[in-house]
């Protein structure tokens, strides 16, 4: 299956400045040699503790903040394959249509001062659309998409509960017909009854309209339900990745089971302990030498505090950046 998305050694470092001269004295390795890889119409979550780089590496992708270096290729069913991340300003414009966002706080992200239909329609109108009856259809179609009145059309974000905000998010992202999208914790400001439905409606507007989707969430249990694959993030890079159902039943990177370990499991006959890891998460202006978990693992060798793991293919679709990969049985969550 043919990719929309490839991205290839992607990195994005900020500097540390200090003194009145603003002098460079380090560098927060945010996202660090980052690869992977979307197919059209699926779903691929990045997952990890706040601070791993998730969503940093989102932004750079859709080109909200310029990455350091790596390739970012978008390849749109209507033309060609373009670099995402060697494109200007003028470059960036057009590809906008293709490239929308769903954002994790639906009141923040939607203007106060404007209606609903000014809201949905303002995509359409810097694109080109002029005509204001054509943008108000088109508005009119997107709030029947998204299971929203149209009486709603001229109300103003404050009226509206939250879950109805983030479908009002999501029309906006959909107006364009984009071929991929990125939703950054799309659910994880709503209470737990509304994520159900915002994650219902995203699923069927995939299958309907053909949607990609990057899934930035840490809520695994939602992820199991939305991906068809999962990448594990940890210190800016991606320790772990493979189809969703392989690494929830067989982890092979520490990290990954003690996240799995948190995901509830409606039995308490088969209720498992939690893995608490302790010490702190690690520095991205300072990490520590070989692999960045080791200070946290339970199985950590002398050769984890001095190699650096590379990301390997331990089996089909299925790589990991552990030297233990192999030898290690990790506990999974299973069906």
């Amino acid at each position: 299956m043919s990719a929309v998305l490839d991205v290839r050694n992607l990195k994005k470092y900020f500097a540390i400045r200090q003194g009145l001269m603003g002098r460079v004295t380090g560098q927060v390795r945010a996202v660090d040699d980052v690869s992977f890889t979307i197919a059209y119409g699926q779903t691929l979550s990045l997952v990890g503790e706040s601070g791993c780089g998730k969503t940093t590496t989102s932004r750079c992708i859709l080109r909200a903040i310029t990455p350091t270096s790596g390739e970012i290729l978008f390849r749109d069913k209507d033309g060609g394959t373009v670099d995402v991340a060697r494109l200007d300003r003028h470059g960036l414009k057009p590809l906008r249509r293709r490239m929308q966002m769903i954002f994790q706080d639906p009141f923040s992200s939607l203007n106060p001062r404007m209606t609903i239909s000014e809201i949905i329609g303002e995509p359409l109108l810097v694109q080109g659309m002029h005509d204001r009856h054509q943008r108000e259809t088109r508005v009119a179609e997107l709030l029947d998409t998204v299971q929203l009145p149209f009486a709603y059309l001229n109300r103003f974000p404050h009226a509206f509960s939250g879950g109805q905000r983030q479908r009002i998010g999501i029309a906006r992202a959909l107006a364009l017909n984009p071929a991929l999208i990125v939703a950054d914790e799309p659910v994880s400001a709503l209470d737990v009854s509304v994520q159900a439905q915002i994650v219902n409606l995203m699923l069927d507007l995939q299958d309907q309209l053909g949607l990609t989707y990057l899934f930035v969430a840490h809520d695994l249990a939602v992820v199991k339900h939305v991906s068809h694959r999962v990448a594990v993030m940890y210190a800016g890079r991606i320790v772990e990745t493979a189809p969703t159902s392989r690494l929830f039943a067989s982890p092979k990177h520490p990290y990954t089971e003690a996240l799995l370990s948190a995901v509830p499991v409606p039995d308490p006959r088969r209720r498992a302990k939690r893995i608490v890891l302790e010490g702190d998460v690690a520095d991205p202006s300072n990490p520590p030498t070989g692999c960045a978990f080791h200070p946290r693992c339970a199985h950590a060798t002398d050769r984890c505090r001095t190699e650096t793991p590379a990301l390997t293919e331990i089996e089909p679709g299925h790589a990991v950046s552990c030297l233990r990969a192999t030898e290690l049985s990790l506990r999974g969550v299973t069906a």
